[in-house]
């Protein structure tokens, strides 16, 4: 039975790629969840009798949540529901699903690498039938719907069995509760040189991979140690967990530190790598040797053609602006376009879709390729094991042999999480105004060349993107970029972006935050950070 329930518009914030992202208290009120996937659906044409795939990272309230899309599914027509068994599907699983499939679209439940468990936070988003975030065109419908929204229809229907593979019925709709694993281990297997990591780790090669109690964990178990060889144990933290363990699933030198400690010790396995909260994240350590996300998506681009399914080379490669510049100097030796566009894995879509890019990252540890529509932690952890079992090299030699051919980008992020956000904002807009009157000023020694505000033409569709990032570009090459962030769901995060070229031979090997100490003061000082925000230091430096 099929009941209409009457409801009022709810608080109306503007879900973006990430979706939407509170407290899960605020997702556990009355009709809450339930305004938002009703104004999703009402914000879609022609989806009855179509197939939706559903999942998420298995934090707490993901059970609860999922029962409530499926019956509201089935209230407004879906022909079918995929299901990841226990609730479970990664991120980019669920990209993969979807595309195999020819779903019209999918609803992921996740706040990716926030916190989570009871008094922690919850998520939810809706991604197209490419697989990817929805675009702004989608996520600005669900908004006015929002707004407007007085009703909302739902099943009546039990819950649906989550732990056993097959398939039910909730009114008309099938509900096929599928492995989680199964289509994105296959799609591995198609890109990568398996028998040559089995190789590798069979003759001896050593991994630790922290799936921080998160998504990743069946995943990487599945492949790493069932499939390729690795050994028992190789995959630490490998249960998802509704509160994480109590960890916050971010894979950064903060908050997988015991990781990093591991890798730069006398104990160390050959590689070190993590994951985060719904997968779509990672980190790669080497022994002695941490590669930072730039650095990372610049090694995958130049080896991909490593790997069985990029042997073809790649057609080009995006970046986020505030990532480093070492993707560029790769496209320019490939001969192919780095394009640089706003921080949101949905600029990466079109560029993916009009086949003008292969492979993207973001500096925030998210690294993917064409393969799906978002970004892929485990993905990039078997790039870097498929270079290495082909190349014979360590992870530092790679890293090394690399910044010799291109030299080396110095880059650092400092985070100043949940700061105020009137606080903030005022900051951006402050420095936002002061941009023209930057260039030629000396500051601490340095020439401020030029100045602006990052925006972005799209080459697909020629949409354009403002406001994304005050950049300011010194005489020597060197830059500082501001951003704030939107990703946290208490007050506002302002991350500053840092980087320095290299090419001296004698200085490809020294401390980061040294090297760019200069640079680091004049970040801070230019707007004033401590004395607008009260914080004298970062809260996380990568």
């Amino acid at each position: 039975m099929i009941r209409v329930v009457a409801t009022s518009p709810f608080d109306g914030q503007k879900p973006g790629t990430s979706g939407l992202r509170k407290k899960v208290q605020v997702f556990q009120q009355p009709h809450y969840i339930e305004n938002f996937v009703q104004s999703v659906f009402d914000s879609l044409d022609d989806y009855q009798g179509e197939t939706l795939v559903l999942g998420g990272d298995g934090r707490y309230y993901n059970r609860e949540a999922i029962q409530i899309v499926i019956k509201m599914a089935a209230a407004a027509g879906f022909g079918r529901v995929m299901v990841g068994k226990g609730g479970i599907l990664s991120t980019p699983a669920a990209s993969a699903v979807i595309r195999k499939h020819g779903a019209f679209g999918g609803i992921i439940l996740s706040a990716s690498h926030n916190p989570g468990g009871e008094h922690g936070d919850f998520g939810i988003k809706y991604n197209i039938g490419a697989g990817g975030p929805a675009p702004e065109s989608v996520t600005d419908a669900i908004f006015e719907k929002s707004k407007t929204i007085a009703e909302y229809r739902i099943s009546d229907a039990p819950d649906v069995d989550l732990d056993t593979l097959g398939i039910t019925r909730v009114e008309d709709m099938v509900v096929d509760v599928v492995d989680p694993v199964e289509d994105y281990a296959e799609l591995m297997g198609s890109l990568f040189d398996f028998d040559a990591i089995r190789d590798l780790f069979s003759g001896g090669f050593t991994m630790r991979f922290d799936a921080m109690s998160a998504v990743t964990g069946p995943y990487a178990r599945a492949i790493l140690e069932e499939t390729l060889g690795a050994a028992p144990g190789t995959v630490v933290h490998g249960e998802p967990l509704p509160d994480f363990g109590g960890h916050h699933p971010d894979p950064n030198l903060v908050h997988a530190r015991d990781l990093y400690d591991l890798l730069m010790s006398d104990d160390a396995p050959d590689m070190g790598a993590a994951s985060d909260g719904d997968g779509d994240r990672n980190m790669i350590i080497g022994r002695g040797r941490f590669v930072t996300p730039s650095d990372s998506l610049a090694i995958i681009a130049a080896n991909a053609h490593l790997a069985p399914g990029y042997k073809a080379g790649i057609t080009g490669i995006a970046r986020s602006m505030p990532t480093s510049g070492a993707a560029d100097r790769v496209a320019e030796k490939l001969g192919v376009t780095c394009y640089e566009t706003p921080t949101g894995w949905k600029f990466f879509g079109n560029l993916l879709d009009a086949g003008l890019a292969t492979v993207c990252g973001e500096e925030s540890f998210g690294t993917g390729s064409n393969h799906v529509r978002e970004k892929d932690g485990l993905w990039a952890v078997l790039m870097w094991l498929n270079i290495v079992a082909v190349r014979e090299r360590s992870v530092a030699e790679i890293v090394a042999e690399h910044w010799a051919t291109y030299g080396r980008n110095y880059y650092t992020r400092h985070d100043y999480e949940e700061v105020d956000a009137g606080a903030a904002e005022d900051l951006v807009a402050d420095l936002r105004a002061r941009l023209e009157t930057l260039p030629g000023t000396v500051i601490n020694g340095l020439t401020v060349e030029r100045a602006d505000d990052f925006a972005y033409t799209d080459p697909v569709d020629g949409s354009v993107t403002t406001k994304q990032g005050l950049r300011v570009f010194f005489a020597d090459g060197s830059r500082i970029v501001y951003r704030l962030s939107g990703t946290g769901t208490a007050g506002a995060t302002l991350r500053v972006y840092i980087e320095r070229f290299v090419t001296d031979p004698a200085r490809l090997d020294l401390d980061t935050q040294d090297t760019l100490a200069d640079l680091i003061a004049i970040a801070r000082s230019l707007p004033d950070i401590e004395g607008r925000t009260g914080r004298a230091e970062p809260s996380v430096i990568t």
